[in-house]
Formats: C-alpha cells, structure tokens, sequence
C-alpha cells in the first residue's frame, strides 16, 4: 500500500557555483512557491554550493539561518555531478531531486515530477524539453545542439528517453544508492551517464513535459560541454559493451522501492 504522501520526505536539491547575484532571489521564489502552492511531500530545498569563490557560501547560510526548510552542503571542489552525487548520497529523504538555481524550469512540473517516484512507481523522473507538449524558449544555436546530441545518444544506445540534460530530475533513494556511485562523471555529463545506467539496467524512468526558458546570462561554455559530453557517450559505449568494465550491477528488481 502507498504511504500517505505527507509522509513522502523531499530533498530539493539546488547546485550552485558563483551564483551570488541570483541566489536569494531564486531560493526564495522556490520556497514561496512550495508554500503557496500547498506543495503535498515534506520537503527541503539543499542548496549545494560547489567551490563557489564569491559570496555564495555566505549567502547561502543567511538564506539557512533565516528558513528551516534550506539546508547548505559545501564543496571544496568543482563540478555539478560532484555536487549532486554528494548531496543526494548524503540525503536520508525517500526522493530527491535537483534543479537549476536559474529556475529556468517553470516550477509548476515539480508535483508531477516528485509524484512519479513518490506515487506512480518509478525509479527516476525526467523533465524533458523535446516532448510534444513541452514549450521551450532558446536560441537556435543552442536548440541544435541540444537536439544534435540527444540525437546522438538515440544513435549510439538506442535509448527512449528523449531530453538527457534538462536540469530537472527525481530519483528515488534506492535508485541513488545503487546507480550514483557507478557514475564517473563529476561534472555536466552526469546526467547523461546516471540515465543511460538506469535504463541498462532496467529502471523505469518517466518524462515530464516542461516549460522552459534559457537563462541568458548563463556562463556555461555549451560547445566546450557538448565536446565533454560525445567523449562521455564514448566512454560509456565502451564501458557497457562486452569489452568494457561493467560486467554486472545493480537490477530494477532488486533495487525498485517497496511502498
């Protein structure tokens, strides 16, 4: 039987890296909207703070000092895979989950997202941008490489989840305890690899359309990240094929919550 969903524990976990200008203004948009909008799973926001050299860190405590419901974890080193696999190995809460501190996902996703896992029985949720019923603003140049490189995964894994890098996602504990650590990545490509072991390895993951908006003032270098993200797909081609080192790990049904 399902367990009341109040009783469901949420992390929400946002990494950050010089992010002083916009921090308290997002963190705080993101704890309105839970609270007005009667968000139903207990949850907190963790901002995760990944070697940031200006005042994010001290940002971030005021922000915890003030709300109960935010956490900090800090980082010494770079890298939002780092920061993530940190954070929600760490967690003890039944489903966690991250989104980008630019909140460019419209935050009207996150109950279906949360209740995939929470609810419906899946192992991970996916926002995804190249869903039918998804709307996307962004610029040409980043439309095609985004589309281009998922083509790619398509192409090479043959995969059918359809957005592999939408900074939107929920896993459940189990699957974080079984799949995080097999993850090599420490920095963008994390995404991709954490996916593309959940489906060889059987977990079902569900897709959320979203809408989305691209931050224009993001200071992700996209061509040097998509360069970083064909040598990922290269390496973990190999890494499951029959010559690479990933002989066994973990199954669906070893690992899939009991509700």
């Amino acid at each position: 039987m399902a367990a009341p969903i109040r009783s469901v524990t949420v992390d929400i976990v946002v990494p950050v890296y010089n992010e002083e200008r916009v921090l308290r203004r997002n963190i705080e948009a993101l704890r309105s909207f839970l609270l007005e909008t009667a968000f139903p799973y207990r949850w907190r926001i963790v901002i995760a703070d990944n070697a940031s050299r200006d005042r994010t860190l001290e940002v971030a405590g005021e922000l915890a000092a003030t709300y109960p419901e935010v956490a900090v974890l800090h980082l010494d080193r770079k890298g939002r895979g780092r920061a993530l696999r940190a954070a929600w190995l760490g967690s003890d809460a039944d489903v966690v989950c991250y989104m980008d501190v630019d909140l460019s996902t419209n935050l009207r996703a996150l109950e279906p997202l949360i209740r995939a896992v929470a609810e419906e029985g899946y192992d991970l949720a996916i926002g995804s941008r190249l869903m039918p019923a998804s709307r996307t603003t962004r610029s040409l140049k980043r439309e095609v490489i985004s589309r281009a490189y998922n083509l790619l995964i398509k192409l090479m894994f043959f995969n059918r989840f359809s957005d592999a890098q939408c900074g939107f996602k929920a896993l459940s504990r189990r699957a974080v305890r079984a799949l995080v650590p097999l993850v090599r990545d420490e920095s963008w490509f994390f995404d991709s690899e954490l996916l593309l072991l959940a489906e060889h390895f059987g977990y079902k993951i569900k897709e959320i359309p979203v809408e989305w908006v691209e931050d224009l003032d993001s200071r992700v270098n996209i061509v040097k990240t998509a360069w970083d993200d064909v040598l990922g797909l290269i390496r973990v081609r190999w890494t499951l094929s029959p010559f690479g080192r990933l002989k066994v790990g973990p199954t669906a049904s070893e690992h899939r919550p009991t509700r």
